[in-house]
């Protein structure tokens, strides 16, 4: 049921907000350590060096934050870019960027060595950036001005080539395999908050983007002829979204490894609620994405207790029958 008039959009996201705040709750307080909601209000007003209270703020609380974060981001950008090529069944993959990402990773382990995972953040927003960049390059080529089947078509083109550099490499060296199989999946386990310090202006600054194109996004949205003979300057929105998806998706990556199929499912959820302005459809998005991260990070605590399943797998599980029911419908039209 798509809400009409504005109030009743103000009343979506506050509640929006308000369930972001509840599974924020759920997440620092459920987990394998048995703790309580007093023993979470204990530890900001009377911490004690105990066991319960140092998960709950060197790990829950920071891993709560990151999966907000990292599904707000992802969220988003599903959503810039199934408006920006036309394709429902858009994501961050679509441009290379986890490809890129992974690739680098792996590089950079078994030819330097590198096994932080506050390295693994920057070397994964690197190779986002660079595979982002690549699939830009390509599709401004050419005489013709970048269109959403170009877009497509080179994203991927460059995350097959990603991909295939990835498991070449994994398939030489099972030691790597072994330490990056898990990053690969998708996690947000074990990450600290120093991770998300070290990227979260890049958050920010794609947050604030996302929101002040807004409008120029409804205009895109028409189609390129119609937003030509508006006046919209095409290649200069085009490219301002592709520096906000390669902030906010390569940041996601750098942080919590690549994780599918939010990009993919929360927008269409979102457009659901709010219709497809997009003044109104990123907030929504971006408080259904940390949602649904959430959930999932903390089902995925449970499901083989005591050890813990990638939450990249979870969001697989939720995605994969939704994608299939918009391939499907695709198809029938």
């Amino acid at each position: 049921m798509i809400l009409k008039n504005n109030f009743s959009k103000t009343i979506a996201l506050i509640v929006g907000t308000l369930l972001l705040l509840l599974c924020m709750g759920i997440s620092i307080v459920c987990g394998y350590a048995d703790t309580s909601i007093q023993t979470t209000i204990e530890s900001f007003t009377q911490f004690k060096n105990s066991n319960e209270h140092i998960i709950i703020q060197n790990v829950r609380i920071p891993r709560a934050l990151i999966a907000t974060c990292v599904g707000a981001s992802l969220a988003i950008t599903g959503v810039l870019m199934q408006t920006l090529t036309k394709n429902p069944l858009a994501s961050p993959g679509i441009l290379g960027i986890n490809a890129g990402a992974g690739f680098a990773v792996v590089f950079s382990m078994i030819f330097f060595n590198v096994t932080s995972l506050q390295a693994f953040a920057w070397i994964a927003f690197l190779g986002a950036t660079i595979a982002a960049l690549s699939v830009y390059g390509i599709s401004a080529a050419g005489r013709d001005a970048i269109t959403p089947v170009k877009i497509t078509l080179a994203g991927s083109a460059i995350g097959a080539l990603f991909a295939s550099f990835t498991q070449g490499l994994l398939a030489t060296n099972e030691a790597a395999l072994e330490q990056v199989l898990f990053w690969l999946a998708g996690s947000v386990q074990g990450r600290k908050i120093e991770i998300l310090i070290s990227v979260l202006p890049y958050f920010i600054i794609g947050w604030i983007g996302a929101l002040l194109i807004s409008t120029k996004m409804n205009i895109l949205a028409l189609g390129d002829d119609v937003a030509r003979g508006l006046g919209l300057p095409l290649g200069f929105m085009k490219l301002m979204v592709g520096i906000i998806v390669i902030l906010l998706a390569g940041g996601s990556v750098a942080v919590a490894g690549p994780i599918g199929f939010v990009g993919i499912v929360v927008p269409h959820f979102a457009r659901k609620f709010v219709g497809t302005d997009h003044r109104w459809l990123i907030p929504m998005a971006a408080l259904l994405g940390g949602i649904l991260l959430l959930i999932a990070d903390v089902a995925a605590r449970y499901i083989i207790m005591p050890q813990e399943v990638p939450v990249g797998v979870m969001t697989a599980m939720i995605g994969t029958p939704f994608f299939i029911y918009l391939a499907r419908k695709g198809g029938k039209k």
